[in-house]
């Protein structure tokens, strides 16, 4: 099968469009109608480098490219939209293995309201996925920067931390997995991006919020680069994953090391002034169920602490694309 008819077959398989997409995938451009503020962010998973397909399901890899680019929507507090994916295809890849991937794709894009509304498909050295993504908001100022964050805001984060990070220590080990690690390997494989608590978070008084996909300690330097604040984080207030603390000491790992360097866990970092933090933690435990920690706060100055229990300090590192 040629290209126009792989790409009408992968056509047949999108969910229904979203009500601000007017032309979909099919014609020269994508034809939408928004209204209010849009916020658009690109990312790309590349085969050795962020996946190997022997480790994930052609399906996994279709869901991950989708849920990291949507992650970045998450942390401006952006309801979804549109989405436009770049396949690159390597000369093993079958026709139904294409198919598959979409499918994972897919399954998300219905499961958040995102509309697939174009994109490409090429040939490749390796299996490669280019994903845009666009968000919207009724107005601009309702959208979240990771530049609002000021002395005196609180330091929370959603969810847990760790666990992408512990999911691809066991992916390397190999073996049998429990019911505990087959959890941590869903962290890193299909991790889900957190619009609702975004939006929610945006909703209650955010300042500035980012996705934690490089790591706590490179993400938070970012935002205090972008803040031009500090910040000051207390590691053992951190909500280290069940099952990350043993997986990390019998790979010679410390656990606080790990959960603030690992990366890949899509939680949001966000900054909030202190009188909100309650009704924020309320509104995400009602609305979806994730938790929000207290981990910090933010201070003058332009630099990250992280502190440990024993007084030391952990370098704020996180994952380098070109490291």
């Amino acid at each position: 099968m040629g290209e126009f008819e792989l790409l009408a077959r992968l056509r047949e398989r999108l969910p229904p469009p979203g009500p601000r997409l007017r032309v979909g995938s099919g014609d020269d451009a994508a034809i939408t109608v928004p209204e209010g503020a849009t916020a658009t962010s690109v990312d790309a998973l590349v085969e050795g480098v962020h996946f190997r397909r022997e480790q994930s399901s052609l399906s996994q890899i279709g869901h991950k490219a989708l849920a990291v680019a949507l992650s970045d929507l998450a942390a401006m507090g952006a309801e979804p939209g549109e989405a436009y994916a770049v396949l690159g295809v390597p000369g093993d890849l079958e026709e139904e293995g294409c198919i598959e991937l979409l499918d994972g794709l897919a399954k998300l894009a219905a499961a958040t309201g995102t509309s697939i509304a174009g994109g490409d498909l090429t040939r490749a050295p390796v299996l490669t996925l280019a994903m845009t993504v666009v968000g919207h908001a009724p107005a601009p100022e309702q959208l979240v920067t990771r530049a609002g964050a000021q002395p005196g805001d609180a330091l929370a984060v959603t969810g847990e931390l760790g666990g992408a990070a512990a999911g691809l220590l066991l992916l390397d080990r190999g073996g049998p997995l429990n019911g505990e690690e087959k959890q941590l390997v869903a962290r890193q494989l299909e991790p889900q991006p957190r619009l609702a608590e975004g939006h929610a978070l945006a909703a209650a008084g955010a300042k500035a919020m980012i996705d934690l996909s490089d790591g706590l300690g490179g993400d938070a330097t970012r935002l205090a680069e972008a803040s031009g604040a500090a910040m000051r984080i207390d590691a053992e207030a951190l909500p280290v994953a069940t099952g990350v603390a043993e997986l990390a000491r019998a790979s010679g790992r410390d656990p606080l090391e790990l959960a603030v360097s690992g990366g890949e866990d899509y939680e949001l970092l966000v900054a909030l002034p202190p009188e909100r933090l309650v009704a924020a933690r309320a509104a995400l435990q009602e609305g979806t169920g994730v938790a929000l920690t207290r981990i910090g706060e933010v201070v003058a100055g332009n630099e990250v602490e992280i502190k440990l229990p024993d007084g030391r300090f952990l370098a704020p590192t996180g994952f380098d694309q070109l490291g």
